[in-house]
């Protein structure tokens, strides 16, 4: 699904205060997995990407994902 998320500039408004336009839209792809939970990713793909490859972008990201913290774990270890 295609949404606009409020990150756009800031907008007074009267007594509630600033609150955020929105701006570019975005993916919003939600995962309901096997045991219950359920995980939501926001992508700045163009709008013509297919929806497999936008989940195959967002797979691919968190698949290397730990490897990264792990990294930066040992190299903050030595610092």
């Amino acid at each position: 699904m295609r949404v606009r998320i409020a990150d756009g500039a800031p907008h007074r408004n009267g007594d509630a205060g600033a609150q955020h336009m929105p701006g570019e839209k975005a993916w919003l792809v939600g995962e309901h997995r096997s045991n219950g939970e359920r995980k939501y990713y926001l992508s700045n793909l163009p709008a013509d990407t297919a929806i497999k490859d936008v989940a195959s972008a967002i797979k691919a990201r968190w698949i290397g994902q730990p490897e990264r913290l792990q990294e930066a774990e040992e190299v903050t270890a030595f610092a």
